[in-house]
C-alpha cells in the first residue's frame, strides 16, 4: 500500500514509522489515521519486524487533530472521524510488538493520545505535551481521558484536561507520562538504543508481557492476574523459554528465535 502521509523503513528488526505532514505539524486528519491503521496492521503480520519506533517529521511529533478538518463537522459526522481515530489508536495500542514513541516537539491533543498508545515514550527536551481540547470547547476523543488517567493518576489528569495547559518534557517525566528525556540531537540514538535492547529479548515473551499488562489496566487486578497466569503458562510452550532457561543455567547469553 502506498502512503501519502507516512514514511516507513525497516532496519534489522525495527520498523521506523514517521508521520510526514510537516506543513501541518503532522496534524491528524482521516487520511493520516487510516494510513496509521493500515501500516500498523501490516507491521503486525510482518515477522521481520520485532519493534516499532513512531515519530514525526519536522518540528512536531503530532501537533494534534486537524482543527480545520473537524471544525465544520456535525455531531453525527464527527462520530465517523472518531471511529477512524479509535481504530488507528487501538491498532497501535494492541500491536503484538513493542512500540516506542520518539517525541520531538509538539505532542498535543490527538498527538499526545497517539503517544500514550505507545508502550515507551522517549522525549526530546523540546517536546511539549498536553490535552488542550477544553480550550476549543471539546474534550479529548482518542483515549485521552482514559490513558492519561492511567499513566499519571486521576488528579493530575483532571488538571491537565480541565485547564488545557501544555507541559514541557521534564514535567512530563516527573509525572510519569514519558520514560526518558534527552537532548534533541540524541533522541533517535536513544530511541534506537531502547529498540536494540528489546531485540535481544524473546519476541513471544514481549508480546505476552504486553498482553498481560494491558489486560490488568483494562479489566482490574484479579482479571489481570488470571491473564498473567495464562500468559506465563503459554511461555512454557515456546522454544524461547527453553533457550532462556538453558542459557541461564549454562551461564551464556540467550539466543532467542521467537519460537
Amino acid at each position: 500500500m502506498d502512503y501519502q502521509f507516512l514514511l516507513s523503513k525497516k532496519e534489522e528488526g525495527v520498523a521506523l514509522v514517521t508521520v510526514n505532514r510537516p506543513s501541518a505539524l503532522n496534524a491528524l486528519n482521516a487520511t493520516v489515521l487510516e494510513e496509521l491503521y493500515h501500516l500498523f496492521l501490516e507491521i503486525e503480520s510482518d515477522p521481520s519486524v520485532r519493534v516499532v519506533i513512531l515519530t514525526g517529521a519536522g518540528r512536531a511529533f503530532i501537533a494534534g487533530a486537524d482543527i480545520a478538518y473537524m471544525h465544520p463537522q456535525s455531531s453525527v459526522e464527527i462520530r465517523h472521524f472518531v471511529a477512524i481515530a479509535r481504530k488507528a489508536a487501538d491498532q497501535i495500542y494492541y500491536l503484538n510488538k513493542p512500540v516506542i514513541a520518539a517525541v520531538n516537539g509538539y505532542a498535543l491533543g490527538g498527538g499526545c493520545e497517539i503517544a500514550m498508545c505507545c508502550d515507551i515514550r522517549i522525549a526530546s527536551e523540546n517536546a511539549r505535551f498536553g490535552q488542550p481540547e477544553i480550550n476549543l470547547g471539546i474534550i479529548p476523543g482518542i483515549g485521552g481521558t482514559q490513558n492519561l488517567t492511567r499513566l499519571i493518576g486521576v488528579a493530575r489528569a483532571k488538571e491537565l484536561i480541565f485547564y488545557g495547559d501544555t507541559i514541557d518534557a521534564r514535567t512530563a517525566l516527573s509525572l510519569g507520562l514519558v520514560n526518558r528525556v534527552v537532548s534533541p540531537d540524541q533522541l533517535m540514538l536513544e530511541t534506537k538504543s531502547f529498540a536494540q535492547k528489546l531485540l535481544s529479548k524473546s519476541s513471544i515473551a514481549l508480546a505476552l508481557a504486553k498482553k498481560a499488562v494491558n489486560a490488568g489496566v483494562e479489566t482490574g487486578y484479579f482479571a489481570g492476574l488470571n491473564m498473567e497466569n495464562e500468559c506465563f503458562s503459554q511461555c512454557f510452550a515456546t522454544e524461547d523459554q527453553k533457550e532462556g532457561m538453558s542459557a541461564f543455567l549454562e551461564k551464556r547469553k540467550a539466543d532467542f528465535k521467537g519460537k
